[in-house]
């Protein structure tokens, strides 16, 4: 199956793109496998998405899901835009590939995030504190671990596949 208009639409001009510095909900997800990164900034007023951005690492597909999901979550309740799905994504794409289903998952995954983020921020409920707090250092010869999500990684590789976050050059 080739991409539809749609899909290039969304990928060529992709809508929202950009990172919230003063974000109320963030919500950031991934998939290692495919080394697709998406995460989604929404700003709430009156319990609606009055603002979104996206920022996405990946292939064609996982920009226009970003793209798609931030268009259909724009103005729409939290009630709202907690029901958008993978299947939802993937239809107002016009279909995606068979094996470019899993970047709607990631889209309505990184929207759902952001969304839980927000309410935990409103109920006071701290954000996740990075698990390894110390600098990183070892000797050679040592693992190399993400300092914000604790996973293994490359060392010389400048971005953890997991998370997505840049890494310092001294990881």
């Amino acid at each position: 199956m080739a991409y539809s208009e749609v899909v290039m639409d969304h990928f060529k001009n992709p809508r929202n793109v950009g990172e919230m510095k003063d974000a109320d909900g963030v919500g950031e997800v991934g998939n290692p496998i495919c080394g697709d990164m998406m995460s989604i900034y929404i700003k709430v007023k009156d319990d609606r998405i009055d603002d979104i951005k996206f920022l996405t690492f990946g292939c064609g597909a996982a920009i226009a899901v970003s793209s798609m999901v931030t268009e259909m979550a724009k103005g729409k309740s939290l009630e709202d835009a907690r029901k958008i799905t993978n299947k939802s994504v993937a239809q107002a794409l016009a279909g995606l590939p068979t094996n470019k289903l899993h970047c709607s998952n990631l889209g309505a995954d990184a929207l759902h995030a952001a969304i839980q983020n927000y309410l935990d921020r409103k109920a006071g409920k701290a954000d996740k504190e990075i698990k390894r707090k110390d600098p990183h250092q070892h000797t050679h010869g040592d693992k190399c671990y993400c300092p914000y999500c604790d996973v293994e990684v490359e060392e010389a590789s400048p971005v953890c596949v997991n998370c997505g976050r840049e890494l310092e050059a001294t990881h």
